[in-house]
């Protein structure tokens, strides 16, 4: 009997790695399984002037390299249907006249970024930024990268025409089709919530080149066919280039199962994305002081949420002491901070000082003392502080978006490569006296995988793909214990900690 299956590929580049997947769907189940993984490693590169940090950029041409290299090691007997490509939010490419790559991207983590927000906000009043976008505010944004370019008189803009988004930009290049995906594109705070097309009275109080913005496409769209050149170069037939979702959230709420009214998603990783999904933006005043932000979800779908900084500050430290010859696995750091007592000291892990410093432990040592805490004193320590912390950011948020859309919760759903993380899993049902349900941890692939079934007419609907997901994985149930004072006085001591 011959096999009826359909065969999909997601490229999923996330902040430090990227990985291509193959996914077989079956018409019940979605089986899926990772052909090749590779880094995303940011490259520095010296500025003219000594005296001036280097700057951070992505080195997009590796991972193009890369995903074709992963694209050609699909060796299924039966044809591929579709590929899609998702990744981070907020970055950029610019283009030429001559539709070439200008220069590397820049990293959203660049010190470039450093204070244009306050510099937007001198221009343009916060409150008109939110009614428009509905977006949270954040140095990383692409609205003040943007800006700062034009401040500058960045000579780049004096030649480029066009701005493609970093998923959009390697659809370009695999089909040869220019897209701008509104999930991505409602990452940049420069796309009208509502609407979903740019917000123009933004971009023009910010003197902002409107002209550089191709259209706004919807998710699930077809891009177009693989080049032939590229086609042939990697020995795959010319399948279809699907604008699944671009970004890498959108694609991981949409693989949530079960997720309701009555749940709040964590997509969990680098960063942490917190949040509710609701048939329409949420904007209001309430909102705006808690700096929720409102996304593009699929399907008309908006994705109200917090942009955590999630596990970066631990990433950066176990990169510091690899560094140093201390070699740590993640499950070593876990039993370390496990057998570490709990309720030490505490850090908000999103303030300013984490956001890239050149030795994490020291920032994280200096934060505890300027707040009047004993820093930790051990690897075990550090890791403690900083998943208790993250609990307690969860239950901030939990409350914050119960606040702003009147819901009450009955489940955490986390998923992504923190939903791996035992004890902060069990941290944070503890923190929010709330069973967390973690799972699937590729949610990002087997959402963009998903969406293909679905723009390629396999799966009928959102819904029914969250219940060929629901069908595919098998998630894993914290039940929260009994609150103790020790998370109430933690609680307290975190609220009153600056950001």
């Amino acid at each position: 009997m011959a096999d009826a299956s359909v065969h999909f590929l997601a490229v999923d580049l996330g902040a430090s790695s990227g990985r291509v997947i193959h996914g077989q769907f079956d018409g019940r189940k979605l089986v899926h399984n990772e052909i090749h993984r590779f880094a995303n490693v940011p490259v520095h590169v010296p500025s003219v002037k000594l005296d001036t940090p280097a700057s951070q950029h992505w080195d997009v041409l590796r991972l193009w390299h890369d995903i074709q290299q992963g694209i050609s090691r699909y060796d299924a007997a039966a044809p591929l249907t579709s590929l899609s490509v998702d990744t981070w939010g907020v970055d950029f490419a610019l283009l030429d006249a001559r539709q070439r790559l200008l220069t590397n991207p820049y990293h959203y983590r660049d010190s470039r970024n450093d204070g244009l927000v306050d510099e937007v906000l001198e221009q343009l009043a916060k409150k008109a930024i939110y009614e428009h976008t509905g977006v949270q505010f954040m140095q990383i944004n692409t609205l003040y990268q943007l800006y700062g370019m034009v401040m500058r008189q960045d000579p780049l803009l004096e030649v480029a025409k066009t701005l493609m988004m970093m998923p959009d930009l390697f659809h370009f290049w695999l089909s040869g089709e220019m897209t701008l995906e509104v999930t991505d594109a409602s990452t940049t705070q420069m796309l009208d919530a509502r609407a979903r097309t740019w917000a123009t009275p933004v971009l023009d109080a910010l003197k902002l080149p409107s002209y550089l913005l191709p259209e706004v496409t919807p998710d699930t769209s077809v891009v177009g066919r693989l080049r032939p050149d590229i086609a042939s170069q990697i020995n795959l037939a010319r399948c279809a280039v699907i604008a699944s979702a671009g970004h890498d959230t959108a694609a991981a709420v949409a693989a949530v199962p079960n997720l309701d009214e009555h749940s709040v998603y964590i997509s969990s990783g680098t960063w942490s994305l917190m949040g509710i999904e609701s048939p329409e933006p949420i904007i209001s005043e309430v909102g705006l002081s808690m700096n929720v932000t409102n996304e593009a979800g699929v399907f008309g779908t908006v994705r109200v949420l917090k942009n955590l900084a999630g596990l970066w500050v631990l990433q950066a430290c176990l990169k510091h002491w690899q560094n140093q010859g201390e070699d740590y696995s993640w499950e070593a750091l876990l039993k370390l901070a496990s057998n570490t007592p709990a309720f030490g000291p505490l850090i908000r892990l999103g303030a300013e000082t984490f956001l890239n410093p050149p030795d994490m432990p020291a920032a994280i040592d200096a934060a505890c003392q300027a707040s009047g805490q004993t820093p930790p004193d051990s690897v075990g320590a550090i890791v403690r502080c900083c998943l208790e912390s993250l609990a307690l950011e969860y239950k901030l948020v939990l409350d914050e978006l119960s606040t702003v859309s009147a819901r009450h919760f009955n489940a955490i759903r986390i998923v992504g490569g923190g939903a791996q993380n035992t004890l902060l899993c069990q941290l944070t049902a503890d923190a929010c006296q709330l069973p967390v349900v973690a799972g699937p941890v590729e949610a990002t692939a087997l959402g963009n995988l998903m969406l293909q079934a679905i723009a390629t007419g396999h799966i009928g609907s959102l819904a029914e793909g969250r219940q060929v997901i629901a069908a595919s994985v098998s998630p894993i149930t914290y039940e929260s214990q009994p609150n103790t004072d020790g998370w109430q006085d933690a609680y307290a001591r975190f609220r009153r900690l600056p950001l």
